[in-house]
């Protein structure tokens, strides 16, 4: 296979994941997945079960990008001197953020791949980058303001928790659902602080 080839369809496989995490709910049912995190052996329909399978083929080529875009878009916000530890933090806090609640999803019986976790919890950063990209151009005219800058934050947020929810309900047991979705919601939140301080 030439090396275009491989490379335009790592780009399609990249292009429906993040489709998959923008536009989450299945058209089909009036409340999307709520069913699939609700019931314990609930059968999804075919808009589910696709959008589901494409999370589960896993690839870090997005939440690698989606990172380094993060990563990019906070430091050309923050002072001269503290470029490279807000680099730095950023890409550390998503990795290893991603890699602990990977492990607590786990230890509750999740039956996920650490690289699964890390491909779904790094596609579902992409509502927060996009709120950081926001907030970064709005700061430069005048409507760069702390409250509007909090709503766009606030959707990012919901966003990226509620496609985390989807998936990570999906490998752990009803009951325990709401421990693993727990630092999920501080991972997510501590994004968002990085995002709302630089």
């Amino acid at each position: 296979e030439p090396v275009t080839e491989t490379i335009i369809r790592d780009v399609r496989a990249v292009g429906g994941k993040l489709k998959a995490v923008l536009l989450p709910l299945d058209r089909n049912s009036p409340f999307g997945y709520v069913s699939v995190l609700q019931e314990d052996d609930v059968e999804p329909s075919d808009g589910q079960r696709n959008v589901l399978n494409q999370l589960r083929d896993w690839d870090l080529w997005g939440p690698l990008f989606i990172c380094l875009s993060l990563a990019l878009i906070l430091t050309t916000k923050a002072p001269a001197k503290q470029t490279s530890h807000v680099f730095t933090t950023v890409f550390i806090v998503m990795w290893i953020g991603s890699f602990v609640v990977t492990i607590n999803a786990q230890l509750l019986g999740a039956n996920i791949s650490i690289f699964q976790s890390l491909c779904v919890l790094g596609y579902c950063v992409f509502p927060l980058t996009v709120s950081a990209l926001v907030i970064a151009i709005l700061r430069c005219t005048w409507f760069g303001t702390l409250w509007l800058d909090l709503i766009w934050l606030g959707l990012g947020f919901v966003w990226a928790t509620r496609v985390s929810s989807i998936f990570v309900g999906q490998f752990v047991k009803r009951e325990r659902r709401l421990l693993a979705l727990y630092p999920v919601f501080f991972f997510y939140l501590l994004l968002g602080w990085l995002i709302l301080l630089f």
